[in-house]
Parts: C-alpha cells; structure tokens; sequence
C-alpha cells in the first residue's frame, strides 16, 4: 500500500496506520478513505495529496 504526503503541511497519510483522529481504520488505502476526508494537521482536502515517492 501507498502512502500519500499533503502537499501543503508535509503530513502522510500511512494506510497500515489509518486515521485513528478521524475514524479511519488500518489497512484503509487512500482512495477508500472517503472523499470528504480531510488532512488531519492542516485540513487539506485529497486533492493536495500525492504519492511519497
């Protein structure tokens, strides 16, 4: 699974860890997070998101 860092705040969001602040499971991959997710640090909608490389 891929991880995704917010383009605006540098947080990543880790699918083995899920979101635990906002309900989110582990094991939840970053397109199944649902699309009002929102960065937990900064707010930033999916779209800031990209693939760690």
């Amino acid at each position: 699974m891929q991880s995704y860092e917010c383009n605006l705040c540098g947080y990543v969001y880790d699918p083995e860890e899920g979101d635990p602040s906002q309900g989110i499971e582990a094991g939840t991959t970053f397109a199944d997070l649902p699309e009002d997710w929102t960065c937990p640090d900064c707010g930033a909608g999916k779209e800031e998101f990209e693939v760690v490389a």
